[in-house]
């Protein structure tokens, strides 16, 4: 997950204290619709469901109470970086209520992509329920091999899953599935009545993109350029998704997803998958360990019972 919006984290935080839709859109001064609006953003740039039902009493999911914690270290980190930016103090990932036994029990440090921890959220709860006596600390910042090479090499980390265009050098890794990137116009757009898209019309077409700097821009933007699919500069950077869906529709540009978030776009009224005229390249899920996991065989399990 890049940091998201302060935004985003005030309008998820304070659903958690209020409890209701309702207290909380009251106490943010705006309208239940947009709040509603909001957490669904939110939710569709994670890739999995935050609260069992917001409209109502606002239930965690138990991605959603692993979500919570991430992201308020990561308004910790934001806060901390206003008086003190340190670029080398990557923050420890935040454990969920220790299920300990003993104090002497393991905790495995598990690192990924939001849209990957959705994805592996069923199989963690299961190993969890099955081995009562470790814990799992989620860490939500990590995108690619540049990423997950200094997570795991620090020792921030046990298992770190990343994304890559291939096997990456100098880290060993396993490969895990493949997400097709995709490419997204607004349905009115005149790329959308066009049953092949050229380089060439990409080229004159303004990008819809999330903000420079963070992981998901990096991964997208390596694998458009691995494809040779050049666009026109941004009409829109942002790490918005509400944003970004109302430029999309408006016709602003093409917005390049893979993985979860290009599943639910394609769901989407208003919206069309390009027909393209050359193949872009997949976006690789790989699984890489740490140099120490050898000496925690829980770290071990976890590892190979993520591949069943």
């Amino acid at each position: 997950m890049d940091s998201p919006s302060l935004r985003q984290l005030d309008i998820f935080a304070q659903m958690v204290a209020a409890g209701d839709a309702s207290r909380c859109a009251a106490d943010l001064g705006i309208g239940v619709g947009q709040l509603l609006a909001d957490i669904a953003a939110l939710e569709l740039r994670l890739g999995y469901r935050l609260f069992e039902e917001p409209t109502t009493a606002a239930r965690l999911t138990p991605a959603g109470r692993k979500t919570a914690q991430a992201m308020l270290q990561i308004a910790q980190d934001q806060d901390a970086a206003a008086v003190d930016p340190a670029p080398d103090a990557d923050p420890p990932p935040l454990s969920k209520p220790s299920r300990l036994s003993e104090p002497a029990s393991p905790t495995i440090l598990l690192a990924a992509p939001a849209p990957v921890f959705g994805r592996l959220q069923e199989s963690l709860s299961a190993f969890e329920a099955a081995n009562e006596d470790v814990a799992i600390a989620l860490d939500l910042h990590v995108h690619d091999a540049r990423d997950a090479a200094a997570i795991l090499a620090a020792g921030r980390a046990d298992i770190a899953y990343f994304y890559a265009l291939g096997d990456p050098e100098g880290l060993p890794s396993r490969y895990g599935w493949s997400e097709p990137l995709n490419l997204y116009v607004g349905a009115s757009h005149p790329l959308a009545r066009t049953d092949s898209v050229s380089r060439a019309a990409l080229s004159v077409t303004p990008m819809i993109a999330f903000e420079q700097g963070g992981g998901m821009r990096r991964v997208v933007d390596a694998a458009l350029a691995q494809g040779r699919a050049q666009m026109a500069a941004p009409a829109l950077e942002s790490d918005n998704m509400a944003d970004i869906l109302a430029a999309l529709r408006d016709g602003a540009g093409c917005f390049a997803a893979f993985g979860p978030l290009a599943r639910d776009l394609g769901r989407m009224e208003g919206i069309k998958r390009l027909a393209l005229d050359m193949p872009l390249p997949a976006i690789d899920v790989r699984q890489a360990v740490g140099p120490g996991a050898a000496d925690k065989p829980a770290v071990g399990a976890l590892a190979e019972f993520l591949f069943l």
